[in-house]
């Protein structure tokens, strides 16, 4: 009985996580304006998911993160959609599976490296003041190291088409967005997870 209790509210949190990820894919509220760019904000909820229930929890909010992205690509695409949507696929059926994992795929990494990197955490009984900062940062990194990582790796062709460059420019637009897009949502995605995940963490030891 207590089992199904347990995978029922696990269910039920996995249910309510995943409702926030797709508020703040579909408003602006998944945005934060920073002096010089936007900041995503959709990733800090599977994050947060991630640590207060699980890999297998994060992996599921990382889906629907990515599964937003591919819709919103193929809805309103824009000069990269192709590599977000299989529906805007320039090289066929090989360029739709590599959409897929660029927008499904790297998500799901960010919600399955968060879990395992919480689960470590508790291992070594590190302190959480300093662990959910390090988690936020590390999660956010590890959306735009796969998403771009992965552009560069499969899709540089077509990238650098997209962006009307030489193929062997493509790896400096890559670092370029790393360090000028990457790194600044990582700081935000370190201060909001420490904040909140503080919260849910004393919540979550209550119920």
């Amino acid at each position: 009985m207590n089992k199904v209790k347990k995978d029922t509210r696990w269910l039920t949190s996995v249910a309510l996580m995943a409702a926030v990820v797709i508020l703040l894919a579909n408003t602006p509220l998944g945005m934060i304006q920073l002096p010089i760019i936007k900041a995503t904000t959709v990733h800090i909820p599977v994050i947060l998911g991630a640590i207060l229930l699980g890999p297998m929890a994060g992996a599921i909010l990382g889906a629907v993160f990515g599964v937003c992205s591919l819709i919103s690509n193929t809805v309103t695409p824009t000069l990269l959609s192709f590599a977000f949507s299989p529906f805007m696929s320039m090289t066929g059926m090989s360029g739709a599976v590599k959409a897929v994992w660029i927008s499904v795929g790297c998500r799901m990494m960010i919600g399955i490296i968060s879990g395992w990197f919480w689960i470590l955490v508790k291992k070594c009984k590190l302190n959480h003041f300093i662990a959910l900062p390090i988690a936020g940062f590390l999660g956010s990194m590890v959306n735009t190291v796969f998403v771009m990582g992965s552009i560069y790796v499969l899709l540089a062709r077509e990238y650098a088409q997209a962006r009307n460059v030489g193929v062997e420019a493509v790896f400096g637009l890559v670092m370029g967005t790393v360090t000028a897009s990457g790194i600044p949502e990582a700081i935000a995605a370190a201060v909001l997870v420490a904040v909140i995940g503080k919260v849910l963490l004393k919540v979550v030891k209550r119920v």
